[in-house]
């Protein structure tokens, strides 16, 4: 099995950082515990705060696959419907 890095831009819309940051926090725990997931990191930019960024492994595509159809993301993406500027997420892979 090959680890799967996972890079996800999300930048909110300037006047909703705050309600887009605290449904992406809702998000660590519960992902955190999800079988596969190695590290689940939430970074946000220190000169745009309306930049955040996940830093994500996975033992493998198919059990972070399974991490993007749960309920929890579901949820994230109701509340912040609207909320979101941007989003991008690029699969990738550790060279060295």
């Amino acid at each position: 099995m090959t680890t799967l890095t996972i890079v996800a831009n999300i930048k909110a819309e300037a006047n909703k950082i705050d309600l887009v940051k605290e449904q992406l926090v809702k998000l660590i725990d519960t992902t955190r515990a999800e079988q596969g997931c190695i590290n689940y990191d939430l970074h946000q930019d220190n000169n745009n705060p309306a930049h955040f960024v996940f830093y994500e492994n996975w033992e493998s595509r198919e059990l972070w696959q399974t991490h993007m159809a749960n309920q929890h993301l579901q949820d994230y993406m109701t509340a912040t419907d609207g909320a979101v500027e941007e989003f991008t997420l690029n699969e990738m892979a550790k060279i060295a």
